[in-house]
């Protein structure tokens, strides 16, 4: 084996279109190959006389495949006919049916999973079930050395692929795609993942195969959807790519991040399994707290997520956790899509932030998943709070900041009355208009994304809103929660002038990470 890197060919649906296929595949080896192979997803053959007939052809050697072509079986039953094991065969010179499912490891070291068919409830040589999802996955997962595949191919594309990317036009992504294959996929942790059928081209941006900080870094999947071959909308059903088998990878080159990366899209739909049924999902998540010790399960259906707003790459900003910037010995606690972390400068030892782990500016950004998961972490840190004699000032500042930050200030119980008053008087003080908003009212229906705001939340209940037209003492919640009247602590406004050691910040939140362990819904 060695760490060249391989060059391969995929193309979407043929639909019996062999001689368009195959006369553009010998243009582009000539042109910029040699390529290794050629892989195809989706239908290769279409029911009619005219497929019949050019297959033939084929099959008797009186047109060439340029060259060595590997294909998915039958997504329907009109289509069977052109395969004559069901379990896998030669199907003419140069063309090769890998199977129904299974693993294909080349000399060069490649490992490419394959899984034909589409999903079905019932089995059938043209469908697949959640048995064989599990046929093909468990043995992978259950081995502590795996790592991943370089390569997997499906027919049908991955349901909820698109989540926190820019879905491609004319396709319905709440109906399109497998969940089952969105199982498959977060399994396998494919390097690449192509599919077809859908009609479309779809590049997505790579995605995290790990939860930041709660896991180590992976590698990251790049989903490839393909249109299909001679489409009339001239979309790309022809893909060239270059590869170094991940056998042939140091653990650094393999699992390095580009700044374009989101999270995972994908979620583990919650079934209730029989006690003495073997289930995929449960087994990967078995295998994956066995390396880390530590993590929770994906819960819910793709279906029911909204599709996120702005997100953006990380870039250099100093809190998305996936920046070399981020001052990681901060973060006391890590979810699924948001973690919390102690405020540089702290007003207090337990001034904590919570933040979303990927890029959002602010709350009005954020999606539901996303938004249900950060007021879990405001529901236990303020039980924490309230066990130690303490009632929480939370607020926000979307104004000259990239990243969402929901600062969280603990003051004692006896000052709670003067919360509310004090803010109002420092406002009036500034001719900043900060007015109360009913508690049960959402932020989307008051203020459209990309407008600048200050928002308050007390333990009480009371809403507070300023909308940011023009200037605004950047340091005005700090301000406030200094007065005399709550912490009396007037130094410490600027936190610039609170800077502590790295080794106390570490201390700090060693210590703070202990103390809410019993209330953090992530803890180990």
């Amino acid at each position: 084996m060695s760490d060249k890197a391989l060059k391969i060919l995929v193309t979407g649906d043929v639909d019996g279109k062999f001689k368009q296929l195959f006369k553009r595949v010998d243009n582009v080896n000539k042109k910029a190959g040699p390529f290794e192979m050629l892989l195809c997803v989706g239908n290769f053959f279409s029911y009619d006389t005219e497929t019949k007939e050019a297959w033939e052809r084929y099959k008797q050697g009186e047109e060439e495949v340029p060259l060595p072509t590997y294909i998915l079986g039958p997504s329907s039953e009109d289509q069977a006919q052109f395969y004559s094991d069901i379990k896998g065969c030669d199907l003419c010179e140069n063309v090769t049916y890998l199977g129904k499912k299974g693993v294909f490891t080349g000399t060069s070291g490649l490992k490419m999973a394959y899984l034909s068919g589409c999903e079905s409830s019932s089995p059938s040589p043209f469908a697949f079930t959640k048995s064989e999802v599990d046929a093909l996955g468990l043995p992978l997962v259950s081995n502590s050395s795996f790592k991943g595949v370089d390569v997997l191919l499906t027919s049908q594309w991955p349901h909820g692929v698109t989540k926190y990317a820019v879905p491609p036009e004319g396709l319905d992504a709440e109906k399109a795609g497998s969940p089952l294959l969105a199982d498959l996929s977060v399994a396998l942790r494919p390097r690449y993942h192509f599919a077809g059928r859908e009609g479309v081209h779809y590049e997505r941006l790579p995605y995290r195969n790990h939860r930041v900080l709660a896991e180590g870094a992976r590698h990251v999947t790049r989903f490839i959807g393909l249109a299909k071959v001679a489409n009339s909308q001239k979309a790309k059903s022809l893909y060239a790519f270059n590869i170094v088998p991940m056998c042939n990878m140091s653990a650094e080159e393999l699992n390095k991040q580009p700044t374009d990366v989101t999270e995972c899209p994908y979620s583990f739909t919650e079934k209730k399994q029989e006690s003495n049924s073997v289930d995929m999902s449960n087994q990967y998540f078995y295998s994956t707290k066995q390396q880390q010790n530590r993590g929770q399960k994906r819960s819910g259906g793709q279906s029911q997520e909204r599709k996120p707003k702005r997100q953006s790459q990380s870039g250099a900003c100093w809190f998305c956790l996936s920046s070399p910037e981020v001052e990681k010995h901060m973060v006391v606690s890590v979810g699924t899509h948001t973690y919390v972390a102690l405020a540089k400068g702290g007003l207090v030892p337990d001034h904590v932030l919570i933040l979303p782990i990927g890029h959002y500016q602010s709350s009005v950004d954020l999606t539901e998943e996303i938004k249900t998961e950060i007021d879990q972490y405001k529901s236990c840190l303020r039980k924490y709070f309230k066990s130690i004699g303490k009632t929480c000032i939370l607020y926000e500042r979307n104004f000259k900041t990239s990243h969402l930050q929901f600062q969280i200030v603990p003051v004692e119980n006896v000052v709670t009355e003067d919360i509310l008053e004090e803010f109002l008087r420092l406002a009036d003080e500034h001719n900043i208009e900060l007015n109360q908003i009913p508690s049960l009212s959402d932020l989307k229906q008051i203020i459209s994304v990309g407008c600048p705001y200050f928002y308050v939340e007390l333990d009480s209940g009371e809403k507070l809103l300023h909308r940011i037209k023009n200037n605004f003492p950047l340091q005005f919640g700090r301000e406030v929660v200094a007065t005399r009247a709550l912490l009396d602590m007037p130094d410490r406004i600027d936190w610039r002038n609170c800077k502590s050691t790295k080794e106390e910040e570490k201390e700090m939140a060693d210590a703070f990470r202990s103390k809410f362990a019993k209330f953090d819904p992530n803890a180990m």
